[in-house]
């Protein structure tokens, strides 16, 4: 037990389980993973195979889809490299160079709210929207979420649009055609199938913990376009591919269609995420975990400790059980809780089945709401961005500097005060989770540089 203990020190808080939570990993590979392409993994699958059954016939799908994804137009502006011979030839301060990334979205309303991925309009200063009949619109980024990397846009049109319709990413089976459209390399709407080859696919030690993998082909561009079943609905957000050329060579991974929802929800009717907490620490099992811990199962959630106060207390989960089903849904390892608490909102009611002495008990669990949105460290105060912020600053992540009650610190109070902190040391300050887990690490005579937007906009660093 002793060797096991360490492997528990991660809390999965806001996520114990939400989909910001912390992954406790068991065996010796650790998962690898980037915003826009990962490493492949060591497990063999198949290649696709590029072909369609006899009775397959796609074409319905793909009528009904291709209209529905847009090309994502994303321009940002920072300054060129400063010659060294303007200052004495008199060429001044070169004026700022655009930056453009492309990407797709899809159209989830007929009044023109738009899905993407975080990293594909991240660091805007303009986007725009071209839809499949080439018409092209401005976009407003209404919120982001990006430990899940995804984002909701906004068009303006006077005539209703194509919509998708959602499907039920927990209904999809492995093996299952579908189909992913997007714009890849800049061209326009481009139709590709391939089978389910497997679901709730872990890539990260943070953010999202449940991709759904497929063989269709999707290439650089297709980030934030849409994977659908062979009735067109959407079951996905194309996200990322597993590359080390950033091109396709035979997987890819999808946010599911029932978690993009639920954020889109969120950020429509709160202008953030709100994210329950069930309110325990622990890890998946496997054969290696279950010889330490000295349990029969080999597939589960582990809870090695359970939060005080948290509705995993109340209902009564102890250290030591075994979550195996949440809802009736089997869970067999992190990237299942994870999902299955990831749709849910805080006061939400949860049925835990779990594994106690031989025993499998079912408790209703009621999640809390996740009270990681403030932190305090050294006087400071602080507290996650809104999405009005976001827009203001012209960022996609951040923390606020919400009070100061050092007063060493008094005399910087009106440059500090409302600030938005947007690195640690090499560390972006991405949420007030994140920025916790930074400073709480630090040794205690350790100084750190900070990068902060004052409220006037000036960037400023300074060490704490």
């Amino acid at each position: 037990m002793k060797r096991i203990s360490g492997l528990f020190l991660v809390a999965l808080l806001s996520g114990a389980i939400t989909l910001g939570a912390y992954k406790l990993v068991f065996d010796k590979n650790a998962p690898v993973g980037s915003e826009l392409s990962v490493a492949p993994s060591q497990t063999n699958f198949a290649k696709n195979v590029n072909y369609l059954p006899e009775t397959g016939d796609f074409t319905a799908a793909a009528e009904k889809a291709v209209h529905t994804v847009v090309h994502v137009k994303n321009v940002s502006y920072s300054e060129a490299p400063s010659n060294p011979y303007s200052y004495f030839f008199g060429y001044g301060q070169r004026e700022a160079q655009p930056q453009v990334g492309t990407g797709s979205g899809v159209i989830i309303t007929e009044d023109g709210y738009i899905v993407t991925n975080n990293h594909v309009v991240q660091n805007a200063s303009e986007l725009e929207v071209t839809l499949n009949n080439n018409k092209s619109y401005k976009a407003k980024l209404v919120g982001t979420d990006s430990n899940m990397d995804i984002a909701l846009l906004k068009i303006d049109s006077e005539e209703k649009l194509p919509f998708a319709t959602f499907g039920n990413s927990d209904d999809i089976k492995v093996g299952e055609w579908v189909l992913a459209v997007g714009n890849p390399y800049n061209l326009t709407s481009t139709v590709t199938a391939g089978i389910v080859s497997a679901k709730a696919r872990n890539l990260s030690n943070d953010g999202i913990q449940s991709f759904i993998q497929t063989d269709a082909a999707v290439n650089p561009g297709n980030s934030g376009g849409a994977l659908v079943n062979t009735r067109g609905e959407l079951v996905g957000i194309n996200t990322m591919i597993s590359s080390m050329t950033g091109s396709y060579v035979g997987y890819s991974f999808a946010v599911p269609s029932n978690i993009t929802r639920k954020i889109i929800e969120d950020i429509m009717e709160y202008g953030n995420v709100q994210r329950g907490v069930l309110g325990v620490k622990g890890g998946e099992l496997n054969s290696y975990a279950s010889k330490e811990l000295g349990v029969r199962e080999t597939q589960g959630f582990y809870i090695n400790d359970v939060i005080k106060d948290s509705g995993a207390e109340k209902a009564g989960l102890k250290k030591g059980d075994i979550i195996v089903e949440v809802d009736n849904r089997t869970i067999n390892s992190f990237a299942d809780l994870n999902n299955a608490i990831g749709t849910k909102r805080p006061n939400d009611v949860v049925n835990v089945g779990i594994h106690r002495d031989g025993e499998l008990l079912t408790l209703p669990v009621k999640l809390s709401k996740n009270d990681i949105n403030t932190f305090k460290y050294n006087g400071l105060e602080l507290e996650d961005i809104s999405s009005s912020e976001k827009q203001q600053y012209k960022i996609n992540y951040g923390v606020k500097v919400k009070e100061i009650n050092d007063e060493s610190l008094m005399p910087y109070y009106n440059e500090l005060k409302d600030g938005i902190i947007l690195s640690i040391g090499n560390y972006k300050a991405k949420d007030i989770e994140t920025v916790s887990k930074i400073l709480s690490s630090k040794k205690a005579n350790e100084r750190v540089r900070v990068e902060m937007i004052t409220k006037s906009g000036e960037l400023v660093r300074f060490l704490i």
